[in-house]
Parts: structure tokens; sequence; C-alpha cells
């Protein structure tokens, strides 16, 4: 695709006409193309068919390094298949995207991106397992010529060229902001909040605490909210189980959590209801728009849960790979922000996409409308009573 700048334009109306085409990005092929902004993406996946003339102008493969599915079965239920058709309905043909999953293993990780250089990929978008697997792909596929967007993850002290992710700070003050929401609509009195935080070796759970403890932390020094604790963070549901009953039964004034997604808020919830607290006042937060979650919101265990649409994330990794395999700068207006790695001191071109916080009262309209939670499913059995009065039909 030419780059959308001329500077030698006659002011004859041929010459302006042909001035102000490239100046829209009109040029033959490449208008839609570079009309793609962050916000273009929706559940259609329409946007990506605008993207065939970039397609047309690649070469070599695209390997996409997911992490693990022992804490979330995002990866292999939403990611691998909605990457796979971001990248089919970009025009990209299925033996051109290689995506493989290291189920945990540093290793493994490592060696995949290794192979699929090996196999002709010219881009890798990556999520990795820690900054430290993170960093020694990146530093393999620079050696080797091979364009790295990091997915969802940042890897701090990366070499990757962008990076692909909702705005994990924003994600954090949702979290915060439902917390607080909460907190007076269950009519909580003199709240004892336990602070927990995802993996410290996850660079999102930096930033989503970041984000919770911005909307926190001046409820604290009030002394409106006391901060019971903040313990070592995991994204490991039996620890974070364990975690929380240690920290319940030292300091039994706790009467609200933060948790940082739904997997550790239903260990708290599981624990909390052995000891028949009832719904509606110990409030408890979330993340990944679960049906578990779900559940647990509708029952009135859990405040809400952040949702990001993963659809939207896989649309634009896919589109910024399929730039770079062509070798093309991707519009300014895809890549909408910066990202601090904090270890490189380096600000990383970013697509930042949009969450949303979800209660009984937008469900509907958000992850049971967008098929990511199936109403049946939600629904079913003693969730029933529940569903109607949210507006939900199985």
């Amino acid at each position: 695709m030419k780059r959308l700048i001329q500077t030698d334009c006659a002011p004859s109306v041929a010459r302006l006409l042909g001035c102000t085409a490239l100046a829209l990005g009109l040029t033959a092929g490449g208008a839609i193309a570079q009309g793609i902004t962050a916000g273009s993406f929706n559940a259609s996946f329409a946007a990506m068919g605008q993207l065939k003339s970039v397609v047309a102008k690649g070469k070599g493969k695209i390997g996409v390094l997911l992490p693990e599915t022992a804490t979330s079965a995002r990866y292999t239920s939403y990611d691998e298949p909605y990457l796979k058709k971001a990248f089919e309905k970009a025009g990209i043909k299925s033996s051109d995207v290689i995506i493989t999953n290291a189920q945990g293993s540093e290793s493994s990780e490592l060696t995949q991106a290794q192979t699929d250089i090996s196999q002709g990929a010219t881009v890798l978008v990556v999520d990795p397992i820690s900054s430290g697997v993170g960093s020694s792909i990146e530093t393999y596929a620079k050696q080797h010529g091979v364009a790295v967007i990091d997915y969802d993850r940042l890897t701090l002290g990366g070499s990757r060229g962008y990076y692909v992710s909702f705005d994990n700070v924003a994600v954090g003050k949702l979290i915060g902001q439902g917390m607080e929401q909460c907190i007076a609509a269950w009519n909580v009195k003199k709240p004892d909040i336990l602070v927990m935080a995802g993996a410290p070796t996850d660079n999102n759970a930096t930033l989503f605490k970041q984000g919770y403890m911005s909307v926190l932390e001046p409820k604290f020094k009030s002394g409106a909210y006391k901060n019971a604790g903040e313990p070592a963070g995991t994204w490991d549901p039996s620890v974070a189980r364990t975690t929380f009953e240690e920290q319940f039964t030292a300091h039994n004034n706790i009467n609200a959590v933060v948790t940082p997604n739904d997997g550790n808020a239903n260990a708290v919830i599981s624990y909390l209801k052995t000891l028949k607290v009832p719904p509606h006042s110990f409030p408890t937060t979330g993340q990944d728009g679960t049906l578990t979650g779900m559940q647990n919101i509708l029952s009135g265990y859990q405040c809400g849960s952040v949702y990001k649409p993963i659809y939207l994330e896989a649309q634009a990794a896919a589109a910024l790979a399929i730039y770079l395999r062509a070798g093309e700068t991707p519009p300014a207006a895809l890549v909408n922000g910066k990202t601090m790695d904090s270890q490189a001191k380096i600000e990383v071109p970013s697509v930042l996409l949009t969450p949303y916080w979800v209660t009984p009262k937008n469900m509907n309209a958000t992850v049971v409308k967008d098929g990511f939670v199936s109403a049946k499913k939600l629904c079913a059995g003693n969730m029933a009573k529940a569903c109607a009065a949210a507006g939900i039909k199985s």
C-alpha cells in the first residue's frame, strides 16, 4: 500500500482531486484498509474483509502463540476460534496461520515460536506465559527478522513492535467502581475490604490493581473504607480460596473482597457459602464474563464482572498481523494508544479496546447477546427465576 502522503500537488482540479484522494486514504485497493480503526470491529467480523488488498501483498505465515488453559478456558473456547475466523474473513489461507497453545509450559512456548519461524512465519502474535519467555521469544524473532505483536499480555523488557489488549487500567477501574457501587447498593456498613490480585508475573494483573486502587485508595485514605490487607496475588482459584480463608480467619471483620477475575471470585464465594453468608451482603468482584461469574452475579454473590469481548481483541490482533505481514505501517487510527513497558522504559504502540462492566441490568445486552454466555446454560435449574428478573430468556 502506498504511503498516504503527496508533496508535489499542483493546484489544478484534477491534481487537487488526486491529492485529496490521497490525503483521505482513497488510493485504489487501500482506501478501506487505511480506514480501519480500533473501533471498526464488531461481532460480524465484517471489517476483516476490508483487509483483502493488504493480505494480497503479504508474504509468509502468521504464528499465534497462546499460553495455557489451566486458569482460563478463554484461549480454546474464544481466542483460537475468533482468531481463525478473523484471518479467514480477511482472506488469509488457513495454511498460512499456525495457532498453538503452550499449556503453561514456557519451554514449549519458546519451542513453538522457533518452530513457527522455521516453517515460514514472518509475524508472531504472542500471549506470553511470562515476560521471561516472552523476551526470549522476541529476541529470537528479532534475530530472524520476524515481527512480533504482544497479545493480551505485555512482555516487560521485550522487543515487540505492537501490543493488542483491552485497556487494562480501565478494566481495574471498572472493578473498583463496581465495588464502590455494590457497597452502596447492598448497604454494607463499615466496609472492610480485602484487596486481592492476579499473579505478580502477569503485567495485566499489575495494571488491573493500579486501576482498582485508583478508585479505592481515596476511600481508604478518607476512612470511608478500611483496607483489610493486600495478600500475594494468584490466578489459581484454589490458591485464592486458601489465601482468602487465611485472611478471613485472621481478620473476621472483612465484609468485602476485591477479586480480580471470576475464577478467584467463585473460589471465595464457594467458601462464603459454607459459612452461610447470605446473598447481597458480602461484595466480590470479577472479570472475564464467564458463565459461573454471571450466575454468581444473578445470585447476589458477585457485584459484576468486566466483560472483554474477545472477538474485538482477536480481530485487532489479526489486522495488525496482516499489515506487518505485508510490510505496511498500520493506520494511526487502529493503533490508538501507547502502553508503558516499565522494564524497558519505552512506550509500546498499542491497540487498546474498551471493556464493559456487566451486572444483571445489562447482562442480556452484552454477554448473552454476543453469545459469549449461553442463555440456556445460564438459566438452567434454579437460575430460571433470576434470569427472568434480569430479562434473560433461555
